[in-house]
């Protein structure tokens, strides 16, 4: 059962991310994408800060410091990684080859770095997700192959699936609304100096500043949280791979909130999506396949007498 509720936070979690596009819409029309990433970062962080801070949940023992670091430049750097993809090679094939190459980068490193050998399920669940993403974004023909523009697709991709990792050994030792809060804030702070390049007079907007909000409580700062939470109970490849519901929900609210028009092989690609998702959330947990034979042994028979 916990490993329900944790796969249920993590889709949560992938349908508020979902809503990021379609939130987007309503910034000013003159919004740097870089900064507004960066805005996201900081009230999303800051808003999580004062959350702890105030329950008094925010302690600086049992931080290793490494971990914290690379877990905020993973996030930092993603943001700048895939908004200058998108620029330049488009969004179909920028936000495919990041979102998609994300759980195959998470596995790799699971397999590597944690001795966890990924399941046939979650290889066949994230092969088909991945596929219900390219029919859903490469439906309009308009797609640009630039060879910088994957390369920094790959870039946002290895950071989403390295901050996933980093951050479940973080949760060890601290709350994931702490590590969250944590984290976003030095995230926040790597990307400040990005803030002097760009125009920011439409955060002074009523819809520049309440879209910042938006997306930095709920899409950023809330998401993250729930994705954390989840994270402490399922693999990280398989929090990966669950993310994949973000593009399917904002497929679906550019279909039905804004009026886009999905095709035959779009809606083909959802149907894919929702399939892999059902089979991920169906399959047992990974076991490690570095445990010796007695060990696995002795865990069945504690599970199955419990």
């Amino acid at each position: 059962m916990k490993d329900r509720l944790s796969t249920f936070l993590v889709l949560l979690a992938a349908v508020l991310w979902g809503t990021t596009g379609t939130a987007q819409t309503f910034a000013p029309p003159d919004t740097h994408p870089i900064s507004f990433g960066a805005m996201r970062l900081a009230f999303g962080g800051t808003t999580l800060l004062l959350f702890v801070a105030l329950q008094g949940k925010l302690k600086l023992k049992n931080w290793p410091l490494k971990e914290v670091i690379l877990a905020a430049l993973c996030m930092a750097c993603y943001q700048p990684f895939f908004f200058s993809a998108v620029k330049i090679t488009g969004v179909a094939i920028g936000t495919v080859v990041a979102i998609g190459s994300s759980p195959i980068l998470a596995g790799i490193m699971e397999w590597i770095f944690k001795k966890t050998m990924p399941t046939k399920s979650w290889w066949l669940a994230t092969v088909v997700a991945i596929s219900g993403c390219l029919l859903l974004f490469t439906t309009n023909g308009a797609v640009k192959v630039q060879p910088f523009g994957i390369l920094l697709s790959l870039g946002a991709g290895l950071s989403f699936a390295t901050y996933t990792l980093v951050s479940k050994e973080l949760l060890k030792t601290q709350a994931p609304d702490t590590v969250v809060a944590v984290v976003f804030t030095l995230a926040a702070i790597m990307l400040a100096p990005l803030l002097f390049l760009f125009d920011l007079s439409w955060l002074f907007q009523i819809n520049g500043i309440g879209t910042s909000l938006y997306l930095g409580v709920f899409a950023t700062g809330i998401a993250y949280l729930l994705f954390s939470k989840g994270l402490v109970k399922i693999p990280a490849s398989t929090a990966v791979t669950l993310s994949l519901f973000e593009p399917l929900t904002a497929a679906l609210l550019g279909a039905f909130l804004i009026g886009e028009t999905l095709s035959i092989q779009a809606w083909f690609g959802v149907a894919l999506i929702f399939l892999a998702i059902v089979v991920v959330s169906i399959a047992p947990r990974n076991i490690s396949s570095s445990k010796p034979k007695q060990e696995l042994e002795s865990e069945y028979i504690k599970s199955a007498s419990k």
